[in-house]
C-alpha cells in the first residue's frame, strides 16, 4: 500500500527509466506526457476522496465503512471505528439519562430543578399536579411567579431551608397538602422537592376531631352530674326530688359507659391486625337475642318484627358480628318515633350471599348526610341523638365489622318514610 508521496516518485524513476531506453526526443514527449495524465488522474482520484472524506464528516454513515483503494481504505476504516465508538458512548449517555428521568418520573415525590435565578428547567409529572405546573410552558420561568404562597416565597428569600414547610389546598385539579422542602446543589441551583401529606393532614384532622368530639361527649354528663351532686350535697331535699336526682344522674353515668364502651369496642376492632375467624355463627340464637334486644329497648313503644327468611348462617367472629347487627337494630328503635315499626330480615342476596335488613319508620334521612354516616360522631342532628342516648359510634362499629368480614354497608332512606340498613356479606362468608 502506497503513500500519495511514494506513488509520485514512483512516476518520475519509470518516466526517467523510459526516457533513456527511448534515446529520441518524440519517445521522452511521449513518455512525459502520458506521466502528466497519469499525474493528473492521480490527482482527481485523491481530491474526489477528499470531497467524500469531507461529506462523510458532515453526514456520518454508521452503518457500512466506504469502500476504498489504498490508503483511502484504511482512513475510512479508522475514521468509521472512531465514530462508531463515539457513537456508542454517547448512546449509553442518552440511555443513563433517560433512565435517570424515568426514576425521577416514577418518584411519589415532585421534582422540580431550579437555575441559579430561581428559574424552573425542569419538573416531573407529579410536581405538575402539585404546584399546577406544566413543564413546557413554564420553563425558565421564576419559580415566585408560578407558586406566589407568602409562607413559599419568604421561605426562598430567607433561605433557611433546614426544614420542610407545608401548603395546603394546592394543585389545580386536585387539591393537595404539601411538605415542600429545598435542597441547593451545584453552582447555586436548588431541588424542590415535595411530598404528599394530604392522608396525614386528613387523619390530624380526624384525630382532633375525635379528641374534640369525646370531650364534648364526656363534657355534657359530667357537667350534668357535678350539678346534681353539689345540689344533693347543699341542700337538704326531699326523698321525692333525691331520688329523682339520683335517677338522672344515674342516666348520665350509663350515657358516659356506653360512649366509653363503644370507644373500646371501635378502638379494639380497628387496632386488630388478625383477620376476623371463621367460625360459624348460628343466626336462629342472633335473631332471638336482637329481638329481646329491641324489645327490651322499645319498651312496647314499637311494632317489632323479626324474619329469619335464610337457614344459612354465617362465618366470621360472633362478637364483632353481634354488635354490628345489634347497633342496627338499636339505631331503628331509638329513631322510630312511639308506634312505629322496626323490621329485621336475614335472607339470602343474589349473589349467592347473606345479607341482615333493618327497617324502620322513623323520620329518614336527607341524602346529602347519607355518605357521612358512618363517620365518628357525625349526626344529622345532634339535638335528637342526645336525646335518643347515641353515641354517634355506632354505624363506625357497623362500617370496621363489615370491612373485616368482607361485607358492606348499604344505606336507603326517604324524609318521611323511613329507613333500611343493609349489611351484606358475599358467598365466602356463608357456612356451608
Amino acid at each position: 500500500m502506497l503513500s500519495f508521496k511514494a506513488r509520485i516518485l514512483t512516476i518520475v524513476f519509470l518516466v526517467t527509466c523510459m526516457s533513456w531506453l527511448a534515446g529520441e526526443i518524440w519517445g521522452t514527449l511521449y513518455v512525459w506526457v502520458a506521466a502528466a495524465i497519469c499525474l493528473a488522474l492521480l490527482l482527481l482520484h485523491q481530491l474526489w476522496h477528499s470531497d467524500r472524506f469531507s461529506n462523510l464528516l458532515l453526514s456520518p454513515n454508521y452503518g457500512e465503512v466506504p469502500v476504498a483503494m489504498g490508503i483511502w481504505g484504511e482512513i475510512y476504516y479508522r475514521l468509521h471505528k472512531l465514530v462508531k465508538s463515539w457513537r456508542d458512548q454517547v448512546l449509553e449517555v442518552e440511555q443513563q439519562h433517560n433512565r435517570f428521568i424515568q426514576a425521577i418520573q416514577a418518584s411519589p415525590n415532585g421534582v422540580i430543578m431550579l437555575n441559579e435565578d430561581d428559574q424552573v428547567e425542569w419538573c416531573n409529572a407529579i410536581a405538575e399536579s402539585h404546584f399546577g405546573l406544566n413543564a413546557r410552558r413554564d420553563a425558565m420561568q421564576r419559580i415566585t411567579h408560578i407558586i406566589r404562597r407568602p409562607a413559599f416565597v419568604q421561605y426562598i428569600i430567607r433561605q433557611n431551608y433546614r426544614n420542610p414547610i407545608r401548603l395546603v389546598n394546592m394543585g389545580q385539579f386536585e387539591q393537595y397538602a404539601l411538605d415542600v422542602q429545598i435542597f441547593p446543589y451545584g453552582d447555586k441551583q436548588k431541588l424542590v422537592l415535595s411530598q404528599d401529606v394530604s392522608q396525614i393532614e386528613k387523619t390530624d384532622a380526624m384525630r382532633r376531631d375525635f379528641v374534640a368530639n369525646v370531650s364534648h361527649e364526656l363534657k355534657t354528663p359530667l357537667t350534668v352530674l357535678s350539678g346534681f351532686l353539689e345540689t344533693v350535697e347543699e341542700f337538704d331535699l326531699e326523698k321525692h326530688d333525691r331520688d329523682r336526682y339520683l335517677q338522672m344522674m344515674q342516666v348520665q353515668t350509663g350515657r358516659m359507659k356506653t360512649l366509653v364502651e363503644d370507644l373500646l369496642t371501635l378502638a379494639k376492632i380497628e387496632g386488630n391486625p388478625e383477620p376476623p375467624s371463621t367460625q360459624p355463627i348460628g343466626m336462629s340464637q342472633i335473631m332471638q337475642r336482637l329481638q329481646l334486644d329491641a324489645e327490651g329497648l322499645s319498651q312496647g313503644r314499637h311494632q317489632i318484627l323479626i324474619e329469619k327468611m335464610s337457614d344459612k348462617d354465617l362465618l366470621g367472629d360472633e362478637s364483632e358480628l353481634y354488635s354490628a347487627f345489634s347497633n342496627l337494630v338499636s339505631n331503628a328503635v331509638r329513631y322510630t318515633p312511639s308506634g312505629g315499626q322496626v323490621h329485621v330480615v336475614w335472607r339470602d342476596s343474589e349473589d349467592g350471599g347473606v345479607e341482615l335488613a333493618v327497617t324502620d319508620t322513623g323520620a329518614g334521612i336527607s341524602e346529602e348526610h347519607l355518605p357521612r354516616l358512618t363517620e365518628r360522631f357525625y349526626r344529622v342532628d345532634r339535638s335528637r341523638s342526645r336525646d335518643t342516648g347515641g353515641t354517634g359510634l355506632g354505624l363506625a362499629i357497623v362500617k370496621h365489622v363489615a370491612n373485616r368480614h368482607q361485607g358492606d354497608l348499604k344505606i336507603s332512606s326517604q324524609v318521611g318514610v323511613g329507613s333500611t340498613f343493609c349489611l351484606h356479606f358475599p358467598k365466602q362468608r356463608v357456612a356451608e
